[in-house]
């Protein structure tokens, strides 16, 4: 059976190959409604699919995005990932997603794999970025936008979250349930100290402490992202004479690790040890008891990161990545706001 082509398209709906084209791509010049119609109706008659790869050759563009992710097993990822997902499914793209699994030389594997792939831009929620892959971003011509992280290593746009101001409304919640003190949950040595959330959730932490006059001093705790390093890391930290009675975790993945600890010793959450986490995860309001966090619109964090990738408006030619003018435009800032459930102790209701 001989291939369906755009000429056959063109002949049974009475047009030139070049209207069919405007169907198709949704532009760029207006078709009139009558007109599309008949388009549309030979294409369904004929079965007719556009050749995706002629059209990125002639493009230099495909209608795919590439987001990079630390770790799509945590959940914070992998409903950001979800989000920027149907965002883009909104304006006509898919995307690609890479895990870096905090390794520079795998997120610059993917990075170089993408942008080989000619996609319409780049979402990277990275851990550095490194000097790498900044340089490699700089070898092409194509829109990356950082996500959850503010740019350091490249001089590009970003979409992040008041995470300093989050940590602050959620330590300070939980001073105001009388503890003396509330210890803190946070990274890795490996954690960069500019611009990571998770280096911002301590320092938001330090700063509630300061404000209400305690100290910080032994109350900061090492830990991995994930849950199950740090159920491992809190069976040793709640099994200590001198135990906290209120903490704080820098994502929701440590403090559900924390939560199964406490439960496995028998320490009554939030009797006996208040937790609040960060991130308001899915799973935060059904673990037990369900978790007091600090949550953010990820949907429109999302959104907002395709548009920085898809649109042209938003940008000006001549600047390195096609960046948007002005440090204003540049970083876009989404609030935090505290959710609250029972583990640090509030009533129920």
């Amino acid at each position: 059976m001989a291939k369906v082509t755009r000429d056959d398209v063109a002949r049974v709906a009475g047009t030139s190959t070049a209207v069919v084209s405007y169907v198709i791509n949704n532009g760029p010049r207006p078709v009139a409604p009558a007109t599309r119609e008949r388009v549309l109706a030979a294409i369904k008659e004929l079965g007719y699919r556009p050749d995706r790869v002629a059209q990125a050759m002639a493009s230099r563009r495909t209608d795919l995005i590439g987001l990079v992710v630390p770790d799509a097993r945590q959940p914070f990822f992998a409903e950001m990932s979800h989000a920027v997902e149907r965002a883009a499914a909104e304006r006509g793209k898919m995307v690609l997603v890479g895990n870096s699994d905090y390794l520079d030389e795998r997120e610059v594997h993917y990075l170089r794999a993408f942008l080989g792939m000619r996609v319409s831009g780049l979402i990277l929620i990275s851990s550095g970025p490194s000097e790498h892959a900044a340089a490699e971003i700089d070898a092409w011509d194509s829109r990356v936008v950082l996500l959850h992280r503010r740019p350091e290593a490249i001089d590009d746009v970003a979409v992040v979250l008041d995470d300093v101001g989050g940590a602050q409304l959620a330590v300070r919640h939980l001073l105001e349930h009388g503890h003396d003190a509330v210890a803190c949950l946070g990274g890795v040595e490996e954690t960069p100290v500019l611009g990571d959330p998770v280096t911002d959730h301590v320092v938001g932490w330090e700063r509630a402490m300061r404000e209400a006059g305690k100290s910080t001093a032994g109350q900061l705790f090492q830990s991995p992202y994930n849950r199950y390093d740090t159920y491992q890391r809190s069976l040793e930290l709640l099994s200590r004479p001198d135990r906290p009675t209120a903490l704080f975790c820098a994502t929701d993945d440590q403090a559900i690790g924390v939560l199964r600890a406490a439960r496995e010793l028998g320490i009554d959450v939030p009797g006996e040890l208040a937790v609040a986490g960060f991130d308001d995860v899915k799973e935060a309001a059904l673990t037990d008891p369900p978790l007091t966090t600090v949550g953010s619109d990820r949907e429109a964090m999302a959104k907002a990161a395709v548009d920085l990738v898809l649109d042209d408006s938003l940008r000006i030619p001549g600047t390195r990545n096609g960046g948007v003018p002005g440090s204003k435009g540049r970083v876009r800032q989404f609030p935090s706001g505290l959710v609250i459930r029972r583990s640090c102790g509030c009533d129920p209701a």
